[in-house]
Order: C-alpha cells, then sequence, then structure tokens
C-alpha cells in the first residue's frame, strides 16, 4: 500500500474524536460541509495521484449519480427542513455524496480506507441532523442512495471514452455485465 493511502486512513481515524466534544448546530453544519468534500476529493484525487483514471471514472460517476437521483428526489418530494429554511431535505445531498465516495474508496483500496472514509460519511449524516438541516430519514435514503451508488460504479466494469474532432466531440460509455 502507498504512502499516500497509510497517511489519508491515519488522518482519517482522528477525526472521530469530535464526536466526543459538545458542538454547536453551526459547528455540526461545517463539519459536515467539510466532511463530505474532503470524501468527494479524495475519491477524485487519489486514483489521478496513483494514474488510476478508471478509479476516478468510476469515483465520478458514482457521486455524479448520486447528486442527480438526490437533486431530482428533492424537486419531486419538496419536504421542509427541520429549520424551515427550505424545502429541500429528503434526501440529504451531502450525505449521499459522503456514502458514495466513501464507498468507492472503500472498494477500491480496501478497509484500511474503507473504516475511516465510512467514519466520516456517517458523521457528516450526523452534522446534517445536528446541525438541524435534516430528520434522521433524510440522512438514512441519502446514505442508502450514495452506498448503491458507490456500489454500482466501482464494483462493475465500467468505461468512459472521450473523443474529438474538428467537427464532433462526444463521450461513450461501455458496461460490462
Amino acid at each position: 500500500m502507498s504512502i499516500l493511502k497509510y497517511i489519508f486512513y491515519t488522518g482519517l481515524l482522528f477525526i472521530p474524536l469530535m464526536s466526543q466534544a459538545e458542538i454547536t448546530p453551526a459547528e455540526w453544519r461545517d463539519f459536515s460541509d467539510i466532511g463530505a468534500d474532503t470524501l468527494v476529493g479524495s475519491a477524485l484525487v487519489l486514483p489521478v495521484l496513483e494514474g488510476d483514471w478508471t478509479g476516478f471514472q468510476h469515483a465520478g460517476l458514482s457521486i455524479l449519480t448520486a447528486t442527480a437521483i438526490v437533486g431530482t428526489t428533492k424537486a419531486l418530494v419538496k419536504a421542509e427542513r427541520p429549520d424551515k429554511s427550505d424545502h429541500n431535505s429528503f434526501p440529504s445531498n451531502h450525505t449521499a455524496n459522503a456514502f458514495a465516495a466513501a464507498t468507492n474508496l472503500h472498494i477500491r483500496y480496501g478497509w484500511q480506507v474503507g473504516v475511516p472514509a465510512y467514519t466520516i460519511a456517517a458523521l457528516v449524516g450526523n452534522g446534517r441532523v445536528e446541525g438541524n438541516k435534516h430528520h434522521w430519514e433524510d440522512v438514512a435514503v441519502g446514505a442508502a442512495i450514495g452506498i448503491w451508488s458507490g456500489w454500482y460504479f466501482t464494483s462493475k466494469n465500467i468505461y468512459l471514452f472521450s473523443w474529438a474532432d474538428r467537427d464532433e466531440f462526444g463521450v461513450m460509455a461501455s458496461l460490462n455485465w
């Protein structure tokens, strides 16, 4: 295992210690933003650093699919948030993206990266509830969407091919069943 992986999962092990402190709702919201962004960034950057473009594509497809499913569901359901700020509560996009990234990291790099990644994803979901932005059911469904999306695209043989010439460009996806 490369040094980057060791640094990644060793550093992530310290984040759960935050759950022992008394944290305000605003701090939980900040943590959930940072945690989700860190997981998504890690799922996209680690493969690039290793020259694993298929891993990058799998992570991107997992996260984009989770985001699309959540966005469509939010537009259809229009559930009010606990803080009454808007009607985009169900399901949690932060949680879906965090779990899509964590699942991708787990499948590609093993339990040594997966355990801390899932721990952070769970804390992101908890942060959305404690930050008064989501109900538990929003987070649970977001986690399920993220896990499914991460598993579906990372465990299958999915490849993206791009092309471009003077008159046209495009992307083709290939899935081996």
